[in-house]
C-alpha cells in the first residue's frame, strides 16, 4: 500500500473520531437547513457523482493504461486530467454538504489543495517526462482538475463515465464505507 493511502487513512480514521467524540462542534442541527433538504439532495448527488467519477476512472485506467505505459485520454481523462482525484473533491463536499458546519469546508479545501495539488504537480512532471510533446498537447486540451462546462452539455456524458459491475465490485468497501459515514453522521446529528 502506498505510504500516502496509509497517511491520508489515518488521518480521516483521527478525523472521524474527533467527529464522533464531539459531534455538537462538527455536526450541523437538523434546524440549520435554510433550503429544508435542497442542500442534502445536491450533497448526495456531489457523493453519487464523486464515486461514479471514482470508479470509472480507476476501471478504465485498470483496464486501458497498460500499467502506466500509455497516455489516457479518452473516457473520464477526456473530462480532466485529473478525474479520480475530482472524484475525491465531489464526495468530500457532498458529505459536508449534508452533514457538517461550513467551517469545516474550509478545512477540508485546505487539506484537499496541500495533499492533492502537489500530488498532482509531481505527477504532471513526471507525465510530461514520460510522453514529452503528447503530454503537453494533452494539457492544453484537458483541464486539470474542473471540467470546462461547456463539455458537460455538448458531448455525450456516457464517454465520460463508462462502467463495469466489475469496476463496482472493486470499489465497493470504499463506496459502502462513505455511505455507513453519512448515515451514522446524519442519525447522530439529528439525534444529538
Amino acid at each position: 500500500m502506498k505510504k500516502r493511502i496509509k497517511i491520508h487513512g489515518i488521518l480521516i480514521f483521527i478525523s472521524s473520531l474527533a467527529i464522533m467524540a464531539f459531534p455538537k462542534l462538527f455536526f450541523r442541527s437538523g434546524k440549520d437547513y435554510r433550503f429544508g433538504f435542497l442542500i442534502p439532495i445536491l450533497g448526495f448527488a456531489f457523493i453519487l457523482s464523486g464515486q461514479l467519477l471514482r470508479v470509472s476512472s480507476r476501471g478504465y485506467k485498470a483496464e486501458h493504461s497498460e500499467e502506466g505505459n500509455f497516455l489516457l485520454r479518452d473516457g473520464p481523462y477526456s473530462l480532466v486530467r485529473n478525474p479520480m482525484y475530482l472524484g475525491i473533491l465531489l464526495i468530500g463536499t457532498g458529505v459536508i454538504l449534508i452533514l457538517f458546519k461550513w467551517w469545516v469546508a474550509a478545512v477540508f479545501l485546505s487539506f484537499f489543495l496541500i495533499c492533492y495539488l502537489r500530488l498532482i504537480l509531481k505527477e504532471e512532471k513526471k507525465l510530461s517526462q514520460a510522453f514529452g510533446r503528447e503530454y503537453q498537447d494533452y494539457c492544453q486540451d484537458t483541464p486539470r482538475l474542473f471540467p470546462h462546462l461547456a463539455a458537460l452539455f455538448t458531448r455525450n456524458i456516457i464517454k465520460f463515465f463508462p462502467l463495469r459491475l466489475a469496476w463496482f465490485k472493486k470499489e465497493f468497501i470504499p463506496i459502502a464505507l462513505v455511505l455507513a459515514f453519512v448515515i451514522v453522521g446524519y442519525l447522530i446529528r439529528w439525534f444529538s
